[in-house]
């Protein structure tokens, strides 16, 4: 079939939208270097006034208001991302950040950091949740990222035994993220034979690939990592991950979203030695240690009735001692400084064997 030909009209038109897309292209690259430089002017000035060149309130700030602002028609999930490397890039101009992670690249938890922070600063990929505790705390990274609800890389209980063990660490920030999970595989659908992944990931696919690649064999593997590389060797090979893997591993994406449950939200703790900035919509965790035989939680989950204050996460462990106790973790809506919060820490305080105040810290949206 022969190409058909553009009338003079229709090409003139085509040559003066590129012409107008250059030119918008070069206003862009000129402002976000003009935005850069200015970045550059701000890190003197907050050395002067003592004030940290990274602010986690004020990225989330400039985030919130340019989304809210936008008018379309790209959206937010895009905008997200374009705005996150390009505050991303320029907070490197004033410090680099160090942050710990948990192994392999492009687990959830590394996901998290990603979108937290952009891909401008030194990442620190660690093999425990511990050794992100001791990363920190010694003053190796500035951050870590570490699982706390829905989380298939580690347990929450062991996480709230570190806190305890390490009071001087606080949570000080969250990243709530949809963890969407795609078909990648660089052969057209019928030609896949295989399909690499991990035990989770199977388990929230499983009902998609049974019914759209029937011919393939499942095969679990450690990491995402693992079966993207073993994509890239082998013939009619696929994976099931994220997209940040098939962008980093150039594989296609076949299918978008083919998870059984595409709500299922994760959510994970930002720690540092320095408490969050505080702001208008907060968000405390408390960890509480109780007898075991009491009825002490239900007198503290009943002070949070009294105060009107809303309970998002309460979630109970067996303390690994001689005598039956068990620690209490309680994440609810407000900032510790405020009367009313006041008021449960001091309640906690007559009824608990020990309360320790994990953070207080702005609350975050779920992102995709």
């Amino acid at each position: 079939m022969s190409k058909k030909s553009e009338s003079p009209k229709s090409a003139a038109q085509l040559r003066a939208l590129r012409s107008q897309i250059d030119k918008i292209d070069g206003q862009i690259l000129k402002l976000v270097n003009e935005r850069a430089a200015t970045v550059q002017e701000l890190g003197p000035v907050k050395n002067e006034h003592g004030t940290e060149a990274f602010s986690l309130a004020r990225e989330d700030e400039i985030l919130s208001g340019l989304m809210s602002a936008s008018k379309g028609p790209l959206d937010q999930a895009a905008l997200r991302v374009i705005f996150r490397e390009i505050i991303s890039a320029s907070r490197a101009l004033q410090k680099n950040l160090k942050v710990a992670y948990l192994r392999p690249d492009y687990s959830n938890t590394h996901q998290a950091a990603i979108e937290r922070f952009g891909t401008h600063v030194e990442f620190v990929g660690v093999g425990s949740v511990a050794t992100i505790f001791e990363e920190v705390n010694r003053g190796h990274t500035d951050f870590g990222v570490l699982p706390l609800e829905n989380a298939t890389e580690a347990r929450l209980g062991d996480t709230l035994e570190l806190f305890m063990r390490m009071p001087q660490i606080k949570l000080c920030g969250e990243i709530r993220l949809r963890v969407h999970l795609h078909l990648l595989s660089n052969v057209p659908q019928p030609e896949i034979r295989r399909v690499y992944s991990t035990e989770y990931n199977f388990a929230r696919t499983r009902p998609w690939l049974s019914k759209h690649v029937p011919q393939a064999h499942l095969a679990e593997v450690s990491s995402a990592t693992t079966a993207s590389e073993l994509v890239l060797r082998e013939p009619g090979a696929a994976a099931v991950a994220s997209r940040q893997v098939a962008n980093r591993f150039g594989i296609r994406v076949l299918f978008d979203n083919i998870e059984e449950n595409a709500g299922v939200e994760m959510r994970f703790g930002l720690i540092s030695l320095t408490p969050a900035e505080r702001t208008g919509h907060a968000r405390t965790s408390l960890l509480l240690q109780l007898a075991s035989s009491s009825g002490e939680l239900a007198d503290v989950l009943a002070a949070f009735k009294q105060q009107k204050l809303n309970v998002n996460v309460v979630e109970s462990f067996l303390i690994r001692t001689s005598k039956p106790q068990f620690f209490c973790f309680i994440d609810f809506d407000g900032h510790m400084d405020e009367p009313k919060v006041k008021r449960i820490i001091e309640s906690a305080n007559k009824l608990a064997d020990k309360v320790q105040v994990l953070g207080s810290y702005p609350q975050s949206e779920p992102v995709d």
